[in-house]
């Protein structure tokens, strides 16, 4: 699977340890964002990696930063793309079952390195339920 990852500077340090993890499993990565701990603008990172989701470049994203409300505002403006904001393992296998979530938003300052490598896993294993949540999630983009 191709995966998409962006990051901040505040993401930084799990980014690398991510990409590391999803390439040791077989994965395609392309990174988005930023290599080292200079202060920069998420959105410079984020927007990148969810039009790879969008346009089907990639098959699933990860995007990191400080709190990941700034990241996964960013990713959701565009269509197509449900970026999810998660902190726990059950919310991560919710919003890929309920919500078919293609983007998992990490708050890298509230969470562990080990958290956020098993949020990874998580997210990548979990299928979408479908049945009567496809229909719920076929109303989630705007109309254009």
């Amino acid at each position: 699977m191709t995966i998409a990852i962006g990051n901040d500077h505040a993401g930084t340090d799990y980014k690398f340890e991510i990409v590391k993890y999803l390439e040791e499993q077989g994965h395609k990565v392309i990174n988005f964002g930023t290599n080292d701990s200079n202060s920069m603008d998420y959105p410079d990172a984020i927007h990148p990696t969810a039009e790879a989701v969008e346009t089907g470049q990639a098959e699933m994203g990860i995007i990191l930063c400080g709190s990941g409300n700034g990241a996964q505002m960013t990713a959701n403006k565009h269509q197509g793309v449900r970026a999810a904001l998660c902190w726990n393992n059950e919310l991560v296998e919710l919003t890929r079952q309920h919500n078919n979530a293609n983007i998992l938003t990490i708050p890298a300052r509230f969470v562990s390195l080990q958290q956020a490598l098993g949020f990874v896993k998580v997210f990548l294993t979990t299928e979408f339920e479908g049945g009567r949540h496809e229909n719920r999630v076929n109303k989630i983009a705007c109309s254009l």
